[in-house]
C-alpha cells in the first residue's frame, strides 16, 4: 500500500509528461488526477489504521548508497508524523488536481493550440511525488532528495507562465533564496554524519545520540561552540528557507506568479510545511539544544507579526492570503520551538484545509472576474458566486479562529491556533512570553485582513469594470466540489482530532514520532492550566480585528483612505513589505550584478579574451611570418635545411642520445 501511494504521483507525472501524445491531453490529465485520488484514499486508510504502539514501520525499496561507513536504504518510513503529512499532501493535491481540470481548461497566457495542460499536470504530480519522498524518508539523504525535488518542481510551477518576465523573475528568486537555506541544511547533515557516523533516522534520532552530541564541541576560529547547537541551527536555516521565515521569506509572495492551483498546493500542504515537519522530525536533537529552540521561537513569532502587518494593506487577493500563510507558519514554528511539536503538527494539519480552500476560493473569484486580482475592483459578488462566497466565509471563520471560548467547539483554526498561543504562554521563558504577545497581536491583524478580504470582495458597492461584474458567474462544479470537501476539514478537523493533538493522551497517539524530554519539557501539560484570560485573549483579538474591519469597509468606507493619508509613512512601509526587497537589492543583488559585470567585462573580456586575441593577433602571426620566410621555393634552401637537421641528429647520438 505504501509503495503504491508513493509512486502513484510519479506514474501520473510520467504519463502526463511523456504519454499524453498517445493518450491525448484530456485522458492523461484525468489519469493523473485519478492516481492522486487513489493516493489520497490510501493515505486516509493509513492514517486511521496506523497504531503508534506498533512502532515505526519501515519498508525498504532498494539499497541506496554504500560509501565507507555510510550505509543507506531507500525506504518508506511510516509513523504518526508521516501519516499526518500523507493525508495533508495527498488530500490537498488530489483536490487541486481536480480543481485544475476546470481552472486550466482555457488559459489566456497560452496561444491557441498550445498543449500546456499535460505539462502543468505533470509538474503538479511530480511536485506531489517529491513531497511524499521527503516525508516518507528514513534518512537525511533521502529527505534531502525530496527537499530538492520540491524546489525544482516549485521552480517549474512558479514560472509556468514562462512568457511573463515577472513569472521568470519569481521562480529564479524562489530558487536562489531556497539555495541559501538548503546550504545550511546540507551543512547540518554533514555535521550530523561527522559526529554520529550515520544519517539514518533510527540512529541519529536516538535521544542518547542527541545527548552525546550535546556534550561535544566544535572549534570554529578561536571559539569552542556546542556541536548540537551548531547542527540544530543549521538545520533550522534550511527550514527558514523552505518555510519562508523572516529573512528568507521574500520568495513566498512572488510565488503568486504561478497559476492559482499552484499557490494552493505550495502554500497549504506541501513545500512551505516541509520546514515545520523537519523540525518536528528532529525533535530529539531540538530537545537537548538550548539556543536553537529559543531562536526558532523568536523567528517564528516575529515572522507571524511581520507577515500579519504586511497583509493589512495588500490589495492583490492572492498576496493577502500568501502573507497569511507566512504568518501562520510562524505560529507553527513557535509551537515547535517551545517543545509542543504535536501542537505544531495540529496547526499544520488544520491550516492545510482552510488555507487550500481560501486559495482555491480566491482562484474561483479570479476566474469569475476574468483574471482580475485587485480587490479594489471587486465588491458585491456574493450573489454572483454564492458557492465561492460561502466557501471563503468558512475559510475565513477558520483562519480567524471563530469558536466558543473555553470550550473545544469551533472552527479548525480556533482550536489549533489557540493551542499554540496557550503553549507559548506555558513556555515560561522570556522569548516565549514575547511570542505569546506577538501571536495575540498577529491574531488581531489576521482577523482584520481576512474580513477585509471578505468585505471588499463580496460586500459593498460594485467597483471596477462594470462589464466584468455583469458577466461574473459561478465556477463549474469541478472547481466547486473541492471547495466543499475542504470546507468539511476547515469546520471539523480541529474538533475531531483535538484530543489526539493536544489532549492528555497526545503522547500515546504520537508515541515514537516525536520526542519530548520529560525532565525539561512539560509545555503541553502546562498549557492546559494557563489562566482563563490567556485562553480568551485570541478570541478577544479576533473580535477586535473583525469590528475594526467592519467599521472600515462596511460602516464608513472613507476611513481607510483617511488613515492611509494621516499615517502615510507607516502605510508605505507596510505596503512595501518593510522594504526587505529594496534592502536585499542594495546589499546583495546590486553588488552581485556589479561583480558579475566586472568579471564579464574585465575578467572574461579584457583578460581572457584579450590574452587569447593578443596571442592570436601578435605572437602567432610573428612565428607564422618567420616560418613563411623559410618557404622560399629554392631547392638549395631545402637541401641546406635537411643537412642541418641531419647534422643535429648525428651530434645528438654522438653525445649520448644513442645510449637510450
Amino acid at each position: 500500500m505504501e509503495t503504491i501511494l508513493l509512486f502513484a504521483p510519479l506514474v501520473g507525472a510520467l504519463i502526463c509528461g511523456f504519454g499524453w501524445r498517445v493518450l491525448g491531453e484530456t485522458a492523461a490529465t484525468y489519469v493523473s488526477t485519478g492516481l492522486l485520488m487513489l493516493a489520497a484514499v490510501l493515505s486516509w486508510i493509513i492514517f486511521f489504521s496506523y497504531d503508534a504502539h506498533d512502532g515505526v514501520q519501515v519498508t525498504p525499496i532498494f539499497r541506496f548508497i554504500e560509501s565507507g561507513s555510510m550505509s543507506t536504504d531507500w525506504s518508506i518510513r511510516i509513523d504518526r508524523l508521516t501519516a499526518i503529512m500523507l493525508v495533508v499532501i495527498n488530500t490537498v493535491s488530489a483536490l487541486v488536481h481536480m480543481y485544475s481540470l476546470g481552472y486550466m481548461a482555457h488559459d489566456e497566457n497560452f496561444k491557441e493550440g498550445e498543449s500546456y495542460r499535460p505539462r502543468f499536470f505533470a509538474y503538479l504530480s511530480f511536485f506531489t511525488f517529491a513531497m511524499l519522498m521527503l516525508v516518507t524518508a528514513d534518512n537525511l539523504l533521502q529527505m534531502f532528495f525530496g527537499w530538492e525535488g520540491v524546489g525544482v518542481a516549485s521552480y517549474l510551477l512558479i514560472g509556468f507562465y514562462f512568457r511573463k518576465p515577472s513569472a521568470n523573475a519569481a521562480n529564479i528568486k524562489a530558487f536562489v533564496v531556497n539555495r541559501v537555506g538548503d546550504f545550511g541544511f546540507l551543512l547540518g547533515i554533514f555535521g550530523l554524519y561527522y559526529l554520529s557516523d550515520s544519517i539514518n533516522f533510527s540512529e541519529i534520532l536516538d535521544p542518547e545520540n542527541a545527548h552525546n552530541i550535546a556534550e561535544q564541541s566544535i572549534r570554529f576560529l578561536s571559539w569552542d561552540v556546542n556541536a548540537l547547537e551548531v547542527i540544530t541551527f543549521l538545520l533550522f536555516v534550511g527550514a527558514m528557507g523552505k518555510s519562508a521565515q523572516l529573512l528568507l521569506h521574500t520568495w513566498l509572495p512572488d510565488a503568486m506568479e504561478g497559476p492559482t492551483p499552484v499557490s494552493a498546493l505550495i502554500h497549504a500542504a506541501t513545500m512551505v510545511t516541509a520546514g515545520v515537519f523537519m523540525v518536528c522530525r528532529m525533535s530529539p536533537l531540538m530537545e537537548y539544544a538550548t539556543f536553537t529552540p529559543n531562536f526558532i521561537v523568536f523567528i517564528g513569532a516575529t515572522t507571524a507579526f511581520f507577515a500579519a502587518t504586511v497583509g493589512l494593506v495588500q490589495n492583490d487577493i492572492k498576496r493577502v492570503i500568501a502573507y497569511s500563510t507566512c504568518s501562520q507558519l510562524g505560529y507553527m514554528f513557535v509551537a515547535a520551538g517551545v517543545g509542543a511539536y504535536p501542537v505544531a503538527m495540529f496547526h499544520l494539519f488544520t491550516h492545510a484545509f482552510f488555507k487550500a480552500m481560501l486559495f482555491l476560493g480566491a482562484g474561483s473569484v479570479i476566474h469569475a472576474m476574468h483574471h482580475e486580482q485587485d480587490m479594489r475592483n471587486y465588491g458585491n459578488l456574493r450573489k454572483k458566486i454564492p458557492y465561492t462566497f460561502w466557501a471563503m466565509m468558512i475559510g475565513t471563520l477558520a483562519i480567524t479562529g471563530v469558536g466558543i471560548p473555553l470550550t473545544h467547539i469551533g472552527f479548525a483554526g480556533f482550536l489549533s491556533k489557540d493551542a499554540i498561543i496557550e503553549s507559548a504562554f506555558a513556555g515560561g521563558t522570556g522569548v516565549a512570553t514575547y511570542a505569546f504577545i506577538m501571536l495575540v497581536i498577529a491574531a488581531c491583524f489576521t482577523s482584520f485582513y481576512s474580513w477585509r478580504l471578505i468585505f471588499l470582495t463580496f460586500f459593498g458597492e460594485e467597483r471596477g469594470d462594470h462589464h466584468t461584474h455583469e458577466h461574473a458567474h459561478e465556477s463549474p462544479m469541478v472547481m466547486v466540489i473541492p471547495l466543499a470537501v475542504l470546507a468539511l476539514g476547515a469546520i471539523f478537523a480541529g474538533m475531531f482530532w483535538y484530543d489526539d493533538f493536544f489532549g492528555h493522551h497526545v503522547e500515546e497517539w504520537f508515541e515514537y514520532a516525536v520526542y519530548m524530554n520529560h525532565d525539561t519539557n512539560s509545555v503541553i501539560h502546562d498549557a492546559h492550566d494557563v489562566p482563563k484570560w490567556v485562553k480568551v485573549s485570541p478570541f478577544v483579538a479576533m473580535l477586535l480585528g473583525f469590528i475594526v474591519s467592519w467599521m472600515f469597509y462596511i460602516k464608513n468606507t472613507s476611513l481607510p483612505k483617511k488613515l492611509a493619508a494621516q499615517q502615510h509613512i507607516l502605510y508605505r512601509f507596510l505596503l512595501n513589505k518593510w522594504y526587505f526587497d529594496e534592502i536585499y537589492d542594495v546589499i546583495f543583488v546590486r553588488p552581485a550584478k556589479w561583480l558579475g559585470t566586472f568579471l564579464w567585462k574585465k575578467g572574461d573580456g579584457a583578460v581572457i579574451d584579450g590574452g587569447l586575441n593578443g596571442l592570436a593577433m601578435g605572437i602567432v602571426p610573428w612565428f607564422t611570418k618567420l616560418a613563411g620566410r623559410a618557404q622560399s621555393g629554392y631547392l638549395f634552401h631545402y637541401a641546406f635545411a635537411m643537412f642541418v637537421g641531419l647534422a643535429a641528429l648525428i651530434t645528438w647520438f654522438a653525445i649520448g642520445g644513442g645510449a637510450h
